[in-house]
């Protein structure tokens, strides 16, 4: 796994081992491989309703085309799910992984308390990835936003359209 340095962070949870060196891609979440239509009029109010929006996640139905790309996947690609979501809800978002059997290796949640912007929180991680030596070959994600900014440091990423951005 990773080098015997480096402590696994609490909201980094694992499905199943990495070795070091291994080629990677990072998937978000909702709108990627979650169907978050559903619970969006929770943020169209003032203010927005944040834990009710992540609470109705279990829910949500799967994106089928990723979840079939995932499964096309060589099983030595690690599949890394790099989400907005809160660690709070890691369990939740484990479970309905499970339910849906959908293909991964490592998810990354939002700390509890971290109010930093997603995109953010998603470089840093995404470079902590790679100073692990992770090779990661492609992002998906429905933020242009992120896209940008796994462009930037020179990953390619596809952007999903979501509709919500």
């Amino acid at each position: 796994m990773f080098d015997s340095d480096f402590t696994i962070p609490p909201h980094w949870q694992f499905a199943s081992s990495i070795p070091s060196g291994s080629e990677a891609v990072i998937v978000d979440i909702d709108g990627v491989l979650a169907n978050a239509s559903k619970r969006q009029h929770y943020l169209e109010q003032r203010p927005k309703k944040w834990q009710l929006f992540f609470a109705a996640s279990a829910e949500d139905e799967v994106i089928e085309e990723v979840k079939r790309l995932l499964e096309l996947l060589d099983h030595k690609v690690v599949v890394v799910l790099l989400t907005g979501r809160p660690s709070a809800i890691a369990e939740l978002t484990v479970n309905w992984l499970g339910r849906n059997s959908i293909r991964w290796d490592l998810l990354i949640s939002r700390p509890d308390g971290d109010y930093m912007l997603a995109t953010k929180f998603k470089e840093f991680e995404t470079k902590r990835l790679l100073d692990l030596g992770l090779r990661i070959h492609l992002c998906l994600d429905d933020d242009p936003s992120n896209v940008e900014m796994y462009r930037r440091l020179g990953l390619p990423s596809l952007y999903i359209h979501s509709g919500y951005y």
